[in-house]
């Protein structure tokens, strides 16, 4: 069993082992997009196997489209030279249960693969050709925050930007460069309509696709490297919409145990492939059943109706409570908070974090207490089920290999929006109290304890990779576990950062916050097994 066109569909072993074999026609499907594209995506990686090109099938093999997908890679070029082309576009999704079943499918939907390239002719030009097309309706990205960001850490414009805006759309390095140059051409070719959708996992992340392309479109006819009415084509929503989404799915790295299920069945050649880049790529995706998409429905060219397949369009505003309900309460907090406390007490996978007592304590008081009060119900999906769903099924399932460690990267990066709105919309209320909060603060008192790099046994850890992580830990880097410090001492040291709105969303010392954080900390460092009794005594 080879994951190739040619096995799946004269191999009988795939059905009789259990795998979802797709009944639409591959060789036609491939055909008439490649004629007439409709929808192509930018990121080639785990979520876009598992949730975009998985809704794509459905609509495939539920007769209610006959194209697929055009998958464009712009970051790591290997993705594609040495998974998605090797094994024909195709890929398997292994579904884990939280009762423990397995579902295993082969993912066809894929027509065609392209590396976004400017370097290269053929690539490059065959992206232009996409592009000029009036059947293409719609481009979506799972690029990751980061790909939309121009800038530095420090602010300053990413070098292959700065080149970019002064060189023009001919030949563009940066990746939103490069996205920019194939707007352009679409205008060029008589200001086609296209929707333009991020489905990062990211707040108003239409805007930050928009300010991106914007940017670009704006330098470019300034210094005379594009027509002037580009600007105006990208301004106007009519023609170039930028709708926001809220999307979630755990897909976590491809595991070994799934590896060993697919192995175990016969497939041949599961061998990752580790990039230059240091992209780890496994023919399979391995995901959790749940899954959320809501997009706001703003398609100037129409769209496929994806809709039938359990995508929620609707309007920007109620977008925009499903991913505060999502980021600030019902999901990511609980998240971040078992990362921190995971990473202290030695936990390796977030399912397992859900059989100990206080942390299930811990992110039941975060979400259903102290979190729920402050949501806005988006209509389309009910906080109530959405937490509870979290909470009893999806953290919870043994099955899903997610760990802490992963969950716990770039944690500076996402403190404000996960506890600080929370934090802000008690401080607006006029009947809520900021005082009562409790845990929120706790999962603060967490991380600096977190950012000391060792566990509640003592022993040394490496923090996750995070943007701020040496700037935080400067405030850390003198205190010590079990050195008896007095609370002025420790305030003196670690307030600077609890002040730091940039970091927290909101001046902890000023929301009234930073007295029990600190008073939490100087429990977490009393020595090995603070952390467990802290735990114990507070949740």
């Amino acid at each position: 069993m080879k994951l190739n066109a040619n096995s799946v569909a004269t191999d009988s072993t795939w059905k009789e082992k259990g795998y979802y074999i797709p009944t639409f026609n591959q060789e036609d499907m491939i055909k008439k997009t490649v004629e007439a594209p409709e929808w192509v995506h930018f990121g080639a990686g785990n979520i876009f196997r598992a949730f975009q090109a998985n809704l794509a099938q459905r609509m495939l093999d539920g007769g209610l489209n006959d194209k697929g997908l055009t998958v464009v890679e712009g970051f790591d070029y290997e993705i594609i030279e040495k998974m998605y082309r090797p094994h024909d576009n195709l890929s398997l999704l292994v579904t884990l249960k939280a009762d423990g079943s397995v579902e295993k499918s082969v993912i066809a939907s894929i027509a065609e693969s392209c590396i976004l390239d400017s370097n290269d002719d053929k690539e490059f030009n065959r992206l232009k050709e996409i592009f000029r097309c009036d059947s293409l309706q719609l481009a979506t990205f799972t690029i990751t925050e980061k790909g939309y960001s121009l800038v530095n850490p420090a602010g300053e414009l990413l070098a292959a930007v700065k080149d970019d805006f002064v060189n023009g759309p001919s030949k563009p390095q940066s990746y939103i460069g490069k996205v920019a140059a194939l707007l352009y051409e679409r205008f060029l070719a008589g200001e086609k309509k296209i929707a333009m959708v991020s489905t990062d996992n990211c707040s108003h992340n239409g805007d930050k696709l928009f300010d991106a392309v914007h940017a670009f479109a704006k330098e470019w006819t300034a210094n005379g490297k594009a027509e002037a009415g580009f600007v105006a084509y990208i301004e106007d929503d009519s023609k170039v919409s930028f709708p926001w989404s809220m999307i979630d799915k755990i897909t976590p790295r491809p595991d070994d145990s799934v590896n060993e299920i697919l192995k175990n069945d016969g497939v041949e050649e599961l061998e990752p492939v580790v990039t230059s880049k240091k992209t780890w790529v496994a023919p399979f995706v391995n995901a959790e059943e749940s899954e959320y998409l809501v997009i706001e429905d703003k398609f100037p060219n129409g769209r496929p109706a994806l809709e039938k397949v359990g995508v929620i369009f609707t309007e920007k505003e109620t977008v925009d409570k499903v991913e505060r309900m999502k980021v600030c309460t019902c999901l990511n907090p609980l998240h971040t908070a078992l990362a921190v406390y995971g990473c202290l007490l030695g936990y390796d996978k977030i399912s397992e974090e859900m059989k100990d007592e206080e942390l299930v304590k811990l992110v039941k008081t975060i979400g259903y207490v102290e979190g729920l009060p402050v949501v806005t119900d988006p209509g389309v999906i009910k906080p109530q089920e959405f937490i509870d769903t979290v909470v009893n099924v999806r953290i919870p399932n043994k099955f899903m290999p997610d760990t802490p460690q992963r969950i716990a990267t770039d944690t500076s990066q996402k403190l404000a929006i996960r506890f600080g709105e929370t934090i802000k919309a008690y401080m607006a209320s006029d009947k809520l109290n900021v005082a009562d909060l409790k845990c929120i603060p706790l999962v603060h008192a967490g991380w600096l304890r977190y950012l000391m790099g060792v566990d509640d046994n003592g022993n040394n850890f490496e923090p996750s990779p995070d943007p701020l992580l040496e700037k935080a830990q400067a405030y850390v880097k003198d205190i010590e576990l079990g050195g008896n410090y007095d609370k002025e001492t420790l305030k003196s040291k670690v307030l600077p950062l609890l002040k730091d709105a940039t970091i927290f969303g909101t001046d902890l010392e000023a929301a009234g916050l930073s007295d029990i954080i600190i008073g939490y900390f100087e429990e977490l460092i009393a020595g090995t097994g603070a952390v467990r009794e802290t735990l114990k005594k507070h949740v």
